[in-house]
């Protein structure tokens, strides 16, 4: 059968009552400090007496699904080559729908990792046209947002952005 004995016979064992005991603590210090990663829950779990080295924190937290809440990558950074377009928006006045239309990319933190959420919005209506997200920040789902709100409303007078990445 080309199955390893060992394989064959192995049964998974239940974690220990030590193993739960550091699981639990984990746990209730990430709701406390979710922004503690590995390194600053080991040293916490050291001060309260529990023997636990990082792979093993590192583990724990992985297997709980807990991860530190952090800054993520800046999506306002404009791409090098991308050319600088006039402000036109300073000193409009906005009377009409579908004059200016807005858009944005933000990330939604998740329980592994996070999302990108892009929005294409009216100014004077503040309704949300369209939206996608995506779990990369590649173009195509900003692309889409905007070719369907352009498909489905009529096309503003100005498009405004922060010239970011995309």
């Amino acid at each position: 059968m080309s199955v390893a004995r060992s394989s064959f016979y192995y049964q998974a064992m239940p974690p220990s009552l030590e193993e739960l005991t550091i699981m639990r603590i984990l746990d209730q210090q990430y709701l406390e400090t979710p922004f503690y990663g590995s390194r600053k829950m080991t040293v916490f779990l050291q001060t309260q007496g529990h023997k636990a080295n990082r792979k093993r924190v590192q583990r724990l937290m992985r297997e709980m699904g807990l991860f530190a809440i952090y800054p993520r990558p800046n999506t306002s950074k404009a791409q090098p080559q991308h050319r600088i377009y006039p402000y036109l928006m300073r000193g409009l006045a906005i009377e009409s729908a579908n004059q200016v239309w807005c858009t944005d990319i933000t990330y939604i933190p998740g329980a592994k990792g996070h999302f990108y959420l892009v929005a294409v919005m009216d100014w004077y209506s503040c309704k949300v046209l369209s939206w996608r997200i995506s779990n990369t920040l590649e173009v195509e789902f900003c692309v889409e947002a905007v070719s369907e709100a352009l498909s489905s409303y009529p096309k503003p007078e100005i498009f405004n952005s922060d010239q970011g990445a995309q």
